[in-house]
């Protein structure tokens, strides 16, 4: 069985209901959040993390599918809502983030991926019997702990919401609304940016969908997300701001 990690996880494994966990405090951030100037969007997230980010798409698969994703700096490992440790309390926290150390990951068996996914946990979270920041989540009788109920929420959740947001970027890209853009800066602290490898929604493109295609865009919901990424540009403004900031501390 090969198991493949999301994002930022290093070294995923299968979590049971007998598995010891080490519970990070509340606000503690996974490691990969410094090393990363994008996080992970899902499709309800659009109109909250829209007031605080610049929402683009992204491609790994040249062009084969789209994700989106929050911008958080604008250099390659470079994350400007991070400062000693904890993220700016006035600021969003992705749903990405807050998941950690657990995840929904793909599974591969005899060289087929599975449909289902299989909740995981980064390895370096699980206790054994003998460490007292160890607990159970489920009793000897199989019960949730209070402790795991929201974390299986928001786990459940989330996955859903993974599936609109591939429907989402599926569908944009299908109707050619997605273009390639670059951001291009200067701040006298740092000298030139060029930030690359990004696409947005072409507007003007969207009066030129057929009735049938822009009622689905509206019936799916991804009419209000696309406005909402569009908003989301002037953000970029603020992103510079923060770096200028950055720099000059």
């Amino acid at each position: 069985m090969q198991i493949n990690p999301p994002f930022g996880y290093k070294n995923i494994v299968p979590f049971y209901r007998n598995s010891r966990v080490r519970l990070t405090r509340p606000g503690t951030l996974p490691p990969f959040v410094t090393e990363t100037n994008a996080v992970p969007i899902s499709f309800s997230e659009f109109a909250i993390a829209a007031r605080d980010y610049p929402l683009v798409f992204v491609t790994s698969d040249g062009g084969k599918s789209y994700a989106p994703v929050a911008l958080i700096g604008v250099a390659g490992n470079e994350n400007l809502f991070v400062r000693d440790g904890a993220w700016d309390p006035a600021a969003y926290v992705p749903a990405y983030i807050r998941r950690y150390p657990f995840c929904m990951a793909k599974v591969t068996l005899d060289n087929q991926e599975q449909a289902d996914r299989l909740t995981c946990i980064e390895k370096s979270c699980l206790a054994d019997e003998n460490d007292a920041d160890g607990a159970l989540m489920f009793d000897a009788a199989g019960k949730a702990s209070p402790a795991w109920e929201p974390i299986a929420k928001l786990l459940e959740e989330y996955e859903r919401d993974l599936e609109r947001t591939r429907e989402m970027s599926a569908i944009l890209a299908d109707y050619g609304l997605l273009e390639p853009f670059t951001l291009q800066a200067t701040l006298n602290a740092t000298g030139p940016i060029n930030l690359a490898g990004m696409q947005r929604v072409n507007e003007p493109k969207i009066e030129n969908l057929n009735a049938t295609q822009l009622k689905t865009l509206i019936k799916k919901g991804i009419l209000g997300r696309v406005y909402a990424h569009l908003m989301s540009m002037d953000a970029f403004g603020r992103l510079l701001a923060r770096k200028a900031q950055a720099a000059a501390q």
